[in-house]
């Protein structure tokens, strides 16, 4: 059995025997003298093979390449002066080996898993087993073991009990697309795998557990980006007899504990932000706030120009917004601006308008075309200086708060404005009810179905503009997680359902069994998720939330490795009375 960590070898262990094990990260053959750096979890060991002290065949140590897993056993001694390594914290002591044990070779190797060069994505998840080795996987791995077990820890303390909860379920299709299962026993039936233990967690509040949590597995069939993947893991809990204040004090807490755990910082508290404030300061409700630059109103100023471009959108409901990109307008030439203007286009704004003030005047296309009297209103209002550059989107409130939004990060990133080692935690609160969806021509709930709003009246008589009990954890602009107080009494959940147009028979088909267990005494309860890849991404350092998970999806929610999805045999079809209609050219 392994006894030591080849990284903890320290001047104080010298002068004893150990047997220590591991890979092969680097060979110097000094002719006579080979030095190996022996990797293992825990780090880096020189081990040295001289010929004179090496009980073995020098030749076995001579064949030894990169990746070799081997044991080796012989004494710890102490490096002279000018060959301590201060890069390495172990580089004051190598051992002396006497016996050397080859456990498994290794071919030549894809890529050298010694460096930390960026290598195609492609080649690093085919050979993931590989690409684990190196050290920045190896270290957000660990993080998001830490993060876990600080979490364990935190609710273990403050009496929540860890239970586990189906992941063959019913398919309830309100939010994402289910993973569906078929079942082999009921042919034409199907199970769904979880998107959230939503429904589980709250019957056991009905079951009486009051305080639950889960390191809970879900799964989405949505479109990816690079902090999403179609199976993906919460930090999931829920509490009887709780409003939103005592949630968010609990999960405020713990986001605390496991920061000081992991990174060893004291977090202060943590500020609070209604919904609609985020959207109008900074286009987004998970608002990046480590930089300023925020979204400034120009709707007034501009209702009763003669440009019609921004007077015929305000006539018509819309709004007029702007970034003002502060002492850099030099930066950005005119083709630069038309490039930001392409990258708005892609949130649905028809275009950019923009200004630069220099030498104490306006100048752009627009400035020729505004009124005076509304510049001067404009640069009075924002204190414009010399070298701004002044960015206008005038749509509709979704599409400006969408393109600015977008923008604004873009702008901060591009110029170096938000500092990295900053950690900006924000709750977001006072959400609405109900987002309308276009294509479905109905109003949708917008965080789940099961949210309690806050006023029961309004809802009734204003579905667009009731806000809901639910909450968000920000951090640097990503949203770590967010929940709700639940809705407990049948009554108002019936209320809420009617105001998402589902009939009694959607209602029976998609959640019949939960709703009946409200019917005998259900407790008020609330709860909330936290995104545990999201959490390890940010508190690691990295931008792409495949370094967190051992084995990740493409873009295409396919595993390069081991080569899923894959087809299937006609027997196993056949015995779930599944058959494959192939798509013809008329339907592609």
């Amino acid at each position: 059995m392994k006894l030591y960590n080849n990284g903890e070898f320290r001047k104080k262990d010298i002068d004893k025997e150990y047997t220590v094990y591991g890979w092969v990260n680097k060979r110097r053959d000094m002719g006579g003298v080979i030095f190996v750096d022996l990797r293992d979890r825990s780090g880096f060991l020189q081990v040295v093979f001289n010929r004179r002290f090496l009980k073995d065949d020098f030749a076995l140590a001579e064949s030894l390449k990169n990746e070799y897993c081997i044991k080796v056993s012989g004494k710890l001694i102490a490096r002279t002066d000018d060959m301590i390594n201060p890069k390495i914290p172990t580089g004051e002591v190598e051992l002396m080996v006497e016996n050397l044990e080859i456990l498994s070779e290794a071919d030549p190797l894809p890529f050298n898993v010694y460096e930390d060069r960026e290598i195609s994505e492609n080649i690093g998840l085919k050979y993931r087993y590989l690409d684990l080795r190196r050290e920045k996987l190896q270290r957000t791995i660990k993080t998001r073991h830490l993060i876990t077990s600080a979490a364990r820890e935190y609710l273990n303390n403050h009496e929540f009990l860890e239970i586990e909860t189906p992941i063959l379920c019913k398919s309830t299709p309100e939010g994402a697309r289910d993973y569906i299962v078929p079942s082999r026993v009921n042919k034409g039936s199907f199970y769904a795998l979880p998107q959230s233990p939503q429904i589980f967690k709250q019957l056991l509040m009905v079951g009486g557990f009051e305080r639950y949590y889960q390191i809970a597995r879900c799964f989405r069939d949505e479109d990816l980006r690079a902090d999403r993947q179609p199976e993906f893991t919460q930090i999931d809990l829920e509490m009887s007899f709780a409003n939103q204040e005592d949630i968010m004090s609990l999960v405020e807490g713990m986001i605390k504990h496991v920061v000081k755990k992991v990174k060893g910082i004291d977090l202060p508290d943590f500020p609070k932000m209604p919904y609609k404030e985020a959207m109008d300061r900074f286009g987004s409700d998970k608002p990046d706030t480590r930089f300023s630059m925020e979204l400034l109103d120009l709707t007034e100023i501009l209702k009763d120009t003669n440009m019609n471009v921004f007077r015929s959108v305000i006539e018509s409901g819309g709004i007029v917004k702007c970034l003002i990109v502060k002492n850099n307008g030099d930066k950005y030439s005119r083709s630069d601006v038309e490039h930001l203007t392409d990258f708005v286009k892609i949130y649905g704004a028809k275009g950019l308008a923009w200004l630069k003030y220099d030498e104490n005047k306006f100048n752009g296309v627009i400035a020729k075309n505004l009124e005076e009297e509304k510049l001067e209103e404009i640069r009075k209002t924002y204190n414009v200086e010399n070298n701004d550059l002044i960015l206008i989107v005038a749509d509709k409130k979704k599409i400006v708060y969408d393109a600015l939004g977008a923008l604004r990060l873009k702008i901060a990133n591009d110029l170096n404005l938000i500092d990295k080692e900053k950690m900006n935690f924000l709750w977001v609160v006072d959400f609405p009810m109900f987002e309308y969806s276009e294509a479905e021509g109905r109003y949708k709930a917008m965080h789940h179905p099961f949210t309690m709003p806050s006023d029961l009246e309004m809802l009734k008589t204003d579905k667009e503009n009731v806000l809901s009990i639910a909450y968000d954890i920000v951090l640097n602009g990503y949203e770590l997680g967010g929940g709700s107080v639940r809705i407990h009494d049948p009554k108002v959940q019936k209320i809420v359902f009617d105001a998402l147009e589902l009939t009694e028979e959607d209602i029976k088909n998609k959640f019949g069994f939960f709703i009946d267990a409200f019917k005998f005494g259900a407790p008020p309860h609330a709860g909330l998720a936290i995104g545990l890849e999201r959490f390890t991404m940010l508190l690691s350092g990295t931008e792409n939330i495949k370094d967190v998970i051992a084995f990740p999806k493409t873009q295409s929610a396919s595993d390069i490795m081991s080569e899923a999805p894959n087809k299937v045999s006609e027997e196993q079809l056949e015995e779930l009375g599944i058959s494959i209609v192939e798509e013809s050219e008329s339907d592609a």
